[in-house]
């Protein structure tokens, strides 16, 4: 049996477990595919959303301290500036998590984010952890 150590875990980014992972999957149960098990597993309890901060964003830092942020509440997705002058970030994990992260955010530029429209959107596996892009 081919086994993938870097399986996806719902509770860290990346469990090289080859037991068990919270008594949930035993080493001869891990399926063969990594994604197999992060698809699987990121929809049990997890939601996405896409957020879009506006104000002064931009050139103060807010991507970097996003991007802690985020992994601090251990979501996966990724933040990025705009044209517009905004900054977009999307942001999958569990919902506490996610309006935690947002509301640090917002509470680390007093005076900076005007607004963030928040938009609930369709779980991605394809982010394995959160990014910073451009």
């Amino acid at each position: 049996m081919n086994l993938n150590l870097s399986h996806y875990c719902p509770h860290s980014h990346f469990c090289p477990c080859t037991e068990t992972c919270f008594g949930l999957i035993s080493k001869y149960s891990m399926p063969e595919s990594s994604i197999e098990y992060r698809e699987s597993s990121i929809e049990m309890g997890q939601t996405a959303k896409h957020i879009v901060f506006i104000g002064r964003v931009q050139g103060v830092g807010f991507r970097f301290t996003a991007f802690h942020i985020a992994n601090r509440h251990k979501l996966t997705g990724f933040v990025r500036n705009c044209p517009d002058g905004t900054v977009e970030m999307l942001a999958q994990g569990p919902d506490s998590n996610i309006d935690n992260c947002i509301r640090e955010i917002k509470e680390s530029f007093p005076g900076y984010v005007r607004e963030a429209r928040i938009e609930e959107i369709p779980l991605d596996p394809q982010y394995m952890d959160f990014k910073i892009t451009f």
